[in-house]
Parts: C-alpha cells; structure tokens; sequence
C-alpha cells in the first residue's frame, strides 16, 4: 500500500503486526457497529447524543479549569465553559431537543463540506481527478438538503443511519487498509 523507502523510515515488523491486529479488531468492531446503526438508526442516534453531550460536559468543565488554573479574568474562556456546559446539560435532560441540535449541526457540516467539495472542483480546472470532488460536494450538498428539509423530525433516523453508514465504511476501510499491509509485508 505505501512504499516506506520513499518515506525513508524503516519501520518496526512488530509495529506493522500490531496495526494489523487492531486494524482488523477496529474494522471488525466498525463494521458490526455501522450495521447495527444501520438496522436500529434511532438507538445509533441516541447513543451519539449521549457522547456527543458527555464529551461536551468534559469539554466545558475542563474549559472552565485551564481558564480557572490558568486566566481567572477571562471572559472569553468563562463564556466558552460555560456556553459547553449549559448546551450539554440541555442536550443530557432534553434528548428530543439535542437530537434536533445534532441533525442541524450535521446539515450545517454537509453544507459546509459541500462548499468546499466544489471550491477544490473549480480549482481543480482542466484536472482529471476534478469529477471525484464534484461528486463529493453533491453528494455533501443532497445530504445537506435531507437534513434541511426533514429537520427536526428525520434527525431521529437520519442521525443515526448516517453515523451508522459512516461507522461501517470506516470499518471496511481499517479491515482492507489492514490486509494490504499484510500483502505488502509478504511482497518484501
């Protein structure tokens, strides 16, 4: 898959070993994850406001400690602990509301993508890879539409179905990232 003399690093025979083995753990454990949030997105959905909200509470009290170790006079850290704190909160005790948030956050993200999908497009005049990046920021831009004109009420599936397809393809990807490092190193 990559050819490490290029680099110039000569790597570990162990380490490869090792990032086989989790590669195909991980892949294996994406892969089943991605299925079940596929098969049950309102579960997926849940399970990630339940991290994604944690993660935030984590994030603001830990904002609120390195600006309480570090500045105690800044407000800019404050409003940003305690912007992560509230929304958090909001999220854990009013899960309906935080399944919207996050469908509107994910909208906001593929539009996003899709502007800069077609940003590199039309830089990339006269290329031949130029139709990978159109295809990239229509398909970002369809999504991005799902989202907007369902929103509130498909983020409860939509949600989840799209972290459970992109939980599957990160798997499938680990799983054959994994195995042509297993082909390179018999090659050698």
């Amino acid at each position: 898959m990559w050819n490490y003399t290029t680099l110039g690093m000569d790597l570990n025979r162990m380490m490869i070993d090792k990032f086989k083995k989790y590669a195909k753990i991980g892949g294996i454990t994406f892969v089943i994850l991605g299925t079940l949030g596929i098969i049950f997105p309102t579960f997926m959905t849940f399970s990630v406001l339940a991290f994604v909200s944690y993660l935030m509470l984590f994030a603001g009290l830990s904002s609120a400690w390195f600006t309480w170790a570090g500045n105690r006079k800044d407000w800019a850290g404050w409003l940003k602990s305690f912007i992560l704190i509230i929304v958090s909160i909001y999220m854990i005790f009013y899960p309906m509301q935080g399944v919207a948030t996050l469908g509107l956050l994910f909208s906001f993200y593929f539009f996003m993508d899709a502007f800069a999908g077609f940003g590199l497009a039309f830089s990339a005049e006269g290329k031949k890879h130029k139709w990978i990046w159109l295809f990239n920021a229509t398909t970002s831009l369809i999504l991005a539409i799902i989202f907007i004109i369902s929103w509130p009420f498909s983020s409860l599936w939509l949600v989840g179905f799209f972290v459970g397809i992109s939980l599957f393809f990160d798997g499938i990807a680990l799983l054959v990232g994994g195995s042509t490092l297993q082909h390179d190193k018999d090659e050698k």
